[in-house]
């Protein structure tokens, strides 16, 4: 598997409104959202060889839902010795402040 840094692309607005209603609506978690800073994203991303990240769902030792960042090379293997991104911040608590469509 080759990864270009080019995977994933846009969705539409009334598309995310739809995706992110229907799973809170599915009783699947009671987290909606996770918040990564935008310096720590780009610190995982700058990583030697990181082309794209891979994102893993998790649940911690609470039991609680939680998303686990982790660069990936070119080839498409995990960069599991470096940088692996948790410590979010989740909504709830920490929602959007004006109200986002997206979470409901």
């Amino acid at each position: 598997m080759e990864i270009t840094g080019k995977e994933g692309g846009p969705i539409t607005r009334d598309q995310a409104k739809r995706w992110t209603a229907r799973y809170r609506s599915s009783g699947k978690g009671k987290t909606n959202s996770h918040l990564f800073g935008a310096d720590t994203v780009k610190e995982l991303l700058a990583q030697e060889n990181c082309v794209a990240m891979r994102i893993y769902y998790a649940l911690d030792d609470n039991g609680e839902q939680q998303l686990l960042l982790v660069g990936t090379d070119a080839e498409g293997n995990d960069m599991t010795e470096g940088l692996i991104l948790d410590l979010a911040s989740p909504c709830p608590p920490d929602c959007s402040v004006n109200k986002s469509e997206l979470a409901g």
